[in-house]
């Protein structure tokens, strides 16, 4: 049974198969709030390229979170997840090497841990695409928007607060927090990140 994140995935493949290519790889911008489903879709969209023949990677941006005992020297801890908790010159540098090197390592982060692990990802040289999926990738703001001139397509996804809210208050349960602090989590962090986003969004090809 095709689930709704398939056929989105079906459709977005059209588009992208068909767009210009500027450097060795296709390179797929996937943006959104957290909690916008940005995960779900873009594994379902690297399947779909996939089996169209487009071998596709999936580049998460997480892997940039600035290390916890970073972000407490800078008392950021507690706003981890807005855009100066993260290494944007470093998720700079690594699309400038998708759109070019053979092979391209890159950090992923560990939820359960919470703790980002250095070159644990790697695109092959045999990789035609790679869809890179996060919050910041279409963000209107010094560094981030340089990202900007890499993007063959840009794919932003909206989602209304009320759900943003619901799914991300669900999320730290799931975590293991109370409801009491998740619902402190989602307001106090999360929804004003999600808010960032959208004040500083820039053009994207695709809005979802």
């Amino acid at each position: 049974m095709m689930t709704a994140q398939h056929s989105i995935a079906q459709a977005l493949s059209e588009q992208i198969l068909t767009a210009p290519q500027s450097g060795k790889r296709k390179l797929i911008a996937l943006a959104g709030p957290p909690a916008s489903g940005k995960t779900t879709l873009s594994w379902a969209l690297a399947d779909s390229l996939s089996q169209a023949g487009c071998s596709t990677s999936v580049v998460p941006m997480d892997g940039f979170h600035l290390d916890n005992r970073v972000l407490s020297d800078l008392n950021l801890l507690h706003r981890k997840g807005a855009p100066e908790t993260f290494d944007a010159e470093g998720v700079l540098r690594l699309v400038q090497a998708l759109s070019h090197v053979d092979r391209v390592f890159y950090p992923t982060f560990d939820r359960d841990e919470d703790f980002s692990r250095a070159a644990a990802g790697v695109v092959d040289a045999q990789c035609d695409c790679v869809v890179i999926e996060g919050n910041y990738l279409l963000f209107d703001a010094p560094v981030w928007q340089d990202l900007q001139t890499f993007w063959d397509v840009s794919i932003r996804l909206n989602v209304p607060t009320e759900i943003l809210k619901q799914r991300l208050v669900q999320r730290w349960i799931d975590f293991g927090l109370p409801q009491d602090q998740a619902e402190q989590r989602a307001l106090g962090n999360d929804l004003a990140n999600a808010k960032s986003i959208a004040d500083r969004a820039l053009p994207s090809t695709i809005t979802i």
